[in-house]
C-alpha cells in the first residue's frame, strides 16, 4: 500500500503535545462512561434477580452474549466507517446511543425489556474503541503507542470503579432503576464535549506518513492478519484472558453477596477500589514494561503478559476458598493487577502489525475476538456453570463456578508465549 510523505510542520501548532495530551484525556473519559454504562449491571445483578425473578444463566446472558454480540459484530462495520471517515463525530454518535440506552434500561419491567435495552447499549459501544485506538494510534509514534492505549484503557477501571460505588450506593437508597438513569444522562453531555472539542488527526501523523486513497475490504483486513501467527496467538490469548477478567468482574458482586451476605453498597465500594486502582495500575504498569522490556527484546512485548497471567493463577485460589470476604477482596489484589497487563500491549501490537487504513477494522477484528470469547463466553458460562452446581452446593454454586474459571488463565499464557515467539519476524514484514 503506497504511502507519501507528510510535512511535519503543516500540523504542529495544531497537533501540539498539549492538544494530544488533551485529545487523549479526552478519550479516556469517553472509555470511563463506556465501562460505567456496559458495568453497572453487574453490581445491580442481585436485586434485579430478586425483583424480575431471574436465573443465573438468564443473567449471564444479558451480562454477556445480549451485549456481546452486537458490540463486537457492529463493531467491524463502524471500525470500516471509521476507517475512511471522520472517527470524531463516530464515537460523539455512539457515546449519544449508549448513554441514552442504559437510562432506559431502569424502565425495564421483565427480561425482555432488559435484554432489548442491553443490545441497544452494545450497539452504541461498538463504535467507541476502533475509533478511538485508531485516533490515539495517528496521535502517538509507536515507541509511545503501548504507553498511550494504556492510558486509554484506564477508562475500564476508573469506568468499573465509578460504575460499582454509585450503582452499588444508588441501588441502596433509591433502587435499580435509578442507579441506570443517573448514570446514563451526563454520558449526553460528554458527547457534545467530544463532538466540538476534539480535532480529527491526519492519518499516519504520528509516523509523518499519510495513508493512500484505497481502504481495505473487511476480509481483505482480517485475511492479512491470520497470516500473522503472532496475531492469531495473541488474540486468541487476549480472549481467554478477557474471558476470565469479564466472568470476574461480572459476577464477583453476586458471590460477595452471596457467600458473605455483603450488601450492594459495600461490594460496590471494596470492588470498585480494587478494580479500579490495582486494575488501572496493572494496565499502566503493562503497558509500560511491555515498552521497556519490548524495546530490548520484542519478544517480551507479548511474554510480560505470560509471566503476569501464571503469577495470577494460584493466588486466584484464595480469592473464592476464603472464609471472610476480608480474606477474598485482599487475594483479589494481585490476581486484577496482573490480569490487566495484556490491555495495552494487545492492542499496540494490533495497531502495529497493520497499514495505516487498516487500523481501525484491525481494533475491531481484535475486540471481535476478545468481546465474544471474553464479554460473550465469560459471564455466561459462569452463569451456567453456577446453575449446574446449584443442586449440590446452593448458594455457594457461583464460589466455584468462578475457581474453575480462573484456571483458563494458563490457556491464555501459552497462547501468549506462542505469539510472542513470532511477533518480531511479524513486524518485520512489509505492512
Amino acid at each position: 500500500m503506497a504511502m507519501t510523505e507528510t510535512d511535519p510542520l503543516e500540523t504542529q501548532s495544531v497537533f501540539s503535545p498539549a492538544m494530544r495530551r488533551y485529545a487523549l484525556s479526552v478519550l479516556v473519559v469517553v472509555y470511563t462512561f463506556n465501562f460505567i454504562d456496559r458495568q453497572i449491571l453487574s453490581i445491580l445483578l442481585e436485586p434485579i434477580k430478586q425483583d424480575l425473578g431471574l436465573s443465573d444463566t438468564a443473567l449471564g446472558m444479558l451480562t454477556g452474549f445480549a451485549f456481546a454480540l452486537f458490540y463486537a459484530t457492529l463493531g467491524i462495520p463502524i471500525a470500516r466507517l471509521a476507517d475512511r471517515g471522520n472517527r470524531r463525530n463516530l464515537i460523539a454518535i455512539a457515546l449519544t446511543v449508549w448513554s441514552a440506552m442504559t437510562a432506559v434500561s431502569g424502565l425495564a419491567q421483565n427480561f425482555w425489556h432488559l435484554l432489548i435495552a442491553r443490545i441497544g447499549v452494545g450497539v452504541g459501544e461498538a463504535g467507541c474503541s476502533p475509533p478511538a485506538h485508531s485516533m490515539i494510534a495517528d496521535y502517538f509514534p509507536s515507541e509511545n503507542r503501548a504507553t498511550a492505549l494504556g492510558i486509554y484503557a484506564l477508562g475500564i477501571p476508573f469506568g468499573i470503579l465509578f460504575g460499582f460505588i454509585a450503582g452499588g450506593w444508588l441501588n441502596e437508597f433509591f433502587g435499580w432503576r435509578v442507579a441506570f438513569f443517573v448514570v446514563g444522562v451526563p454520558g449526553l453531555l460528554l458527547a457534545i464535549l467530544v463532538r466540538f472539542s476534539l480535532r480529527e488527526p491526519p492519518r499516519g501523523m504520528a509516523e509523518g506518513r499519510t495513508a493512500a486513497e484505497a481502504q481495505p475490504g473487511v476480509l481483505e483486513t482480517f485475511r492479512f492478519l491470520w497470516t500473522k501467527k503472532s496475531f492469531r496467538h495473541m488474540a486468541i490469548g487476549g480472549g481467554l484472558t478477557a474471558f476470565v477478567g469479564y466472568g470476574i468482574v461480572t459476577w464477583v458482586p453476586s458471590f460477595l453477596i452471596r457467600s458473605y451476605g455483603m450488601g450492594t453498597g459495600d461490594a460496590g465500594t471494596y470492588l470498585g477500589l480494587i478494580l479500579g486502582i490495582p486494575g488501572g495500575i496493572g494496565i499502566v504498569l503493562g503497558g509500560y514494561l511491555a515498552d521497556r522490556f519490548g524495546a530490548r527484546d520484542q519478544r517480551w512485548y507479548l511474554w510480560i503478559v505470560t509471566v503476569a497471567l501464571l503469577i495470577s493463577v494460584p493466588i486466584s485460589f484464595g480469592i473464592y476458598l476464603s472464609d471472610t470476604a476480608t480474606a477474598s477482596l485482599l487475594f483479589l489484589i494481585l490476581p486484577i493487577l496482573l490480569g490487566n497487563f495484556y490491555q495495552a500491549t494487545t492492542f499496540s501490537q494490533a495497531q502495529g502489525l497493520v497499514p495505516l487504513r487498516m487500523r481501525a477494522v484491525a481494533a475491531a477484528v481484535l475486540l471481535f475476538i476478545l468481546n465474544i470469547i471474553g464479554l460473550g463466553a465469560g459471564p455466561q458460562m459462569v452463569g451456567i456453570v453456577s446453575d449446574l452446581l446449584q443442586p449440590t452446593y446452593g448458594d455457594e454454586s457461583l464460589r466455584y463456578a468462578l475457581l474453575i474459571l480462573g484456571l483458563v488463565n494458563i490457556w491464555a499464557a501459552y497462547h501468549y508465549f506462542i505469539a510472542g515467539r513470532y511477533l518480531a519476524q511479524d513486524l518485520e514484514k512489509d505492512n
